[in-house]
């Protein structure tokens, strides 16, 4: 995935200034898909316009430009959205931090794992949240409701990580 594909999908669903998609990437993506800074994104998107992939279809106040997207960036974000899973390199850091485990003694071991259930447990709570908030906006507007497969995935993962992260101290007490 690339930021690219992000502001593509940002922008498909409805035309947005860059200040605008910067505070939805935040809302939205960041932490949970997707980081990046408006450091990232204006570059990103003078890139994108340039490459045909988005077009300026409004202008703001003070020079503010709305962009939308074009009818090659519609395709290119469904050669992205249907092209084969798995194309970009695995990136995870708790699960680098478990295969690592080895080189921590046993008390920082339960440590770091305790950690990693408290704060996937923090997330999930947080996501739990954000669906109850989508499931109330959902009958009046049924674009909330594809808003809610992304946050009820993150409650599920986040809640797996902990269950796991806490199977993992067990299976560590049970050697000592």
């Amino acid at each position: 995935m690339s930021l690219r594909h992000a502001l593509l999908g940002l922008l498909a669903d409805t035309p947005q200034n860059g200040y605008d998609l910067t505070k939805r990437f935040e809302s939205t993506l960041s932490g949970h898909a997707w980081s990046a800074g408006h450091s990232q994104i204006y570059p990103e998107l003078k890139r994108m316009l340039g490459d045909g992939l988005i077009e300026v279809v409004d202008e703001g106040s003070r020079g503010s430009k709305v962009y939308g997207v074009t009818a090659p960036g519609r395709d290119e974000l469904r050669r992205w959205m249907l092209s084969p899973l798995g194309e970009a390199p695995a990136r995870n850091e708790f699960v680098l931090r478990l295969f690592l485990l080895s080189a921590l003694d046993r008390p920082d071991m339960r440590t770091l794992v305790d950690q990693m259930a408290g704060h996937s447990d923090d997330l999930a709570q947080e996501l739990e949240g954000v669906v109850k908030m989508i499931e109330e906006h959902a009958p009046t507007d049924p674009t909330y409701n594809y808003s809610r497969f992304a946050a009820e995935f993150g409650r599920r993962y986040y809640s797996l990580q902990r269950d796991w992260a806490r199977w993992v101290l067990e299976q560590i007490e049970k050697t000592d």
